[in-house]
């Protein structure tokens, strides 16, 4: 039932993704959500996300920002990071997540997704066909809309867990 909105992969950060070993799996594109993802909600790019930028650079990725915020708010983020952007991209529609592809140059087959909501950021990629991985929020602090979407996230990881541990047995 709630397999649909399973995370192909879960991590605790995406600083601690190893970008590394996707570009030696294929995966050329990278596309981000920012808030609680990237930096806090609502702050500008830090030195760690800077660095992140960079480092996806050196290796060969291709990336693209997108936002369901303002353009104001997601081009205060990108103004160090210059990278590609979509604001406004109505998550969970799939219409930006492949107009990011085709900005990037990339398709379903060698693109990544990381974001920090399931039914938002997760669920737009899973259907968009795109390998997403799901990371913990940075902050706790979050507007109420998102603060009762994440009670029912729980849930769904709940199971999402139950499942994975059910594998290793």
């Amino acid at each position: 039932m709630f397999e649909r909105f399973f995370p192909d992969d879960y991590m605790v950060s995406t600083y601690k993704i190893p970008f590394e070993k996707l570009y030696e799996k294929g995966y050329r594109g990278v596309i981000f959500d920012i808030d609680n993802t990237l930096v806090p909600h609502g702050a500008p790019a830090d030195e760690r996300a800077k660095k992140l930028f960079k480092r996806l650079e050196k290796i060969g990725f291709a990336s693209c920002l997108i936002s369901n915020n303002r353009e104001a708010r997601v081009k205060m983020f990108n103004q160090e990071i210059r990278t590609n952007y979509i604001y406004n991209a109505h998550k969970p529609s799939t219409k930006n997540y492949i107009r990011a592809m085709e900005i990037m140059g990339t398709d379903r087959t060698n693109t990544v997704f990381v974001g920090d909501q399931l039914f938002t950021d997760v669920w737009g990629a899973k259907r968009a066909g795109i390998y997403n991985i799901l990371v913990k929020p940075i902050h706790p602090k979050e507007e109420i809309q998102i603060v009762l979407k994440r009670r029912l996230e729980q849930i769904v990881l709940h199971f999402y867990k139950k499942r994975l541990k059910n594998k290793e047995d």
